[in-house]
């Protein structure tokens, strides 16, 4: 199998990139890459910026890669209840070259952030939204309080419960 793993982030520290790195790791007999959204800068969007650029390249790439994965793991960061505005401006220019953007990929879709409501309320909303745009949400996982769950030194989950659901969600994808 062929694992996409990225965090919809664009922080150099991200724990969410550490958790998606982590959480690829667990998923037997795959083949992992984990993307750097940092990678697929763009400007903001909006539509007199498509009709003077068209749809840029670094989209095109990213959307190429969503197709050439089997399945795919995203663990989004939470500003103010929503999608990091680096992940959302990758997101707004990928759907306007198809809205099926996911490509009816398998996705686990996680979330994690320092405090205790785990970055709940943009996983809530990635998990309803990315069927619109062909995503196949085997599960999803909420991590709260990510430096007290996880082991930065060891890069592991350290809470037994919550790796039992991650690892559980993560099977949904083979």
């Amino acid at each position: 199998m062929k694992l996409l793993a990225f965090a919809a982030s664009s922080s150099s520290k991200s724990i969410n990139k550490q958790l998606a790195t982590y959480a690829a790791s667990l998923v037997p007999n795959a083949t992992v890459e984990i993307l750097d959204i940092n990678e697929y800068e763009m400007p903001l969007f909006s539509q007199d910026k498509e009709e003077l650029l068209g749809q840029p390249e670094a989209a095109k790439s990213f959307f190429a890669k969503l197709g050439q994965a089997d399945a795919i793991i995203i663990s989004f960061a939470e500003h103010n209840g929503s999608y990091t505005a680096a992940y959302k401006n990758l997101f707004d220019w990928t759907s306007r070259i198809d809205q099926k953007l996911f490509q009816n990929k398998p996705m686990v879709l996680l979330a994690t952030s320092p405090g205790s409501g785990g970055a709940q309320t943009v996983l809530t909303a990635a998990t309803g939204s990315a069927p619109y745009f062909a995503g196949d949400v085997k599960a999803s996982v909420s991590i709260p309080s990510f430096f007290d769950n996880f082991d930065s030194e060891k890069q592991t989950i350290s809470n037994p419960v919550i790796l039992d659901e991650l690892k559980s969600a993560l099977a949904q994808l083979s």
